[in-house]
């Protein structure tokens, strides 16, 4: 993930624009290599429906390995409200492509996309631990933190005036405690990688003997009204406490569920 830079390239990167019309040929750069599993599917299913919203992915052209994804904030998939904002959902730069300034390439793009538009400025969730970007590469484009949320959320906005900002949906820990007793795992297809996640906590439930259900997102209002955490499209609920609100592999998720020792 685009967690730092340590200078600006040499030359500007190639740069790809995905539509709903190139989306097919160019992918959405997860999962480039498993373009036939079920995590693929979901999420192209889901961009078709988010491009007629004003979604945008930006890909760095190969060899740099990276991508941008951002839509207006009414129609964010975080638990937010950014209307008039573009909020960015992921940033991510990877491999031998960290370090060369690619996240902050891929930043302006969105920066300067959201002037011409109009817009009131960008905002974006970060997070501390895993799963998201942190909030550095963002701090050096001149982004404030204006909100932080457990266990390490940052909402991050760049203005561009005297606007309102953008805020959390809050009420998380009541969220979390009317999903009731067992394993709850609230899921969404904005990205590939919850299919797995999703059945890797249902098994992982399975064997600790814990019965567990699967709350399948369908909308931005639904993700308001349920999400126990800003990130929004994945949650890990243990008998109405937060556990994760990202991917957990079986190994790590066995010892939370039955405790270290079982």
């Amino acid at each position: 993930m685009a967690r730092s830079v340590s200078c600006m390239p040499s030359a500007p990167p190639d740069i790809i624009d995905v539509t709903a019309e190139t989306v097919e040929k160019t992918g959405f750069f997860c999962y480039m290599s498993k373009r036939k599993s079920e995590g693929y599917a979901r999420k192209l299913r889901w961009l078709n429906d988010r491009f007629a919203e004003g979604m945008r992915i930006k890909l760095l052209a190969l060899p740099e390995r990276g991508f941008i994804e951002y839509t207006p904030g009414e129609h964010a998939w975080r638990a937010v409200r950014a209307d008039g904002y573009l909020f960015i959902h992921c940033l991510w730069v990877v491999g031998k492509s960290k370090g060369k300034g690619l996240g902050e390439v891929l930043l302006r793009e969105c920066i300067e996309e959201a002037r011409r538009m109009k817009m009131s400025g960008v905002a974006m969730v970060t997070s501390e631990k895993v799963w998201l970007a942190g909030r550095r590469v963002l701090e050096k484009q001149g982004f404030e933190c204006v909100a932080t949320a457990p266990p390490a959320f940052s909402l991050m906005v760049k203005k561009f005036g005297k606007h309102p900002s953008p805020t959390f949906a809050g009420g998380w820990e009541e969220k979390a405690r009317a999903f009731g007793s067992g394993l709850t795992v609230i899921r969404s297809d904005q990205c590939p990688y919850i299919v797995d996640a999703t059945e890797s906590a249902v098994r992982s439930a399975r064997g600790a003997g814990i019965e567990s259900r699967v709350v399948q997102l369908q909308s931005r209002a639904e993700l308001l009204r349920l999400s126990p955490t800003p990130y929004g499209v994945f949650g890990l609920v243990l008998d109405g406490a937060l556990l994760s609100y990202h991917y957990l592999l079986e190994k790590d998720l066995k010892p939370l569920l039955t405790g270290p020792n079982d």
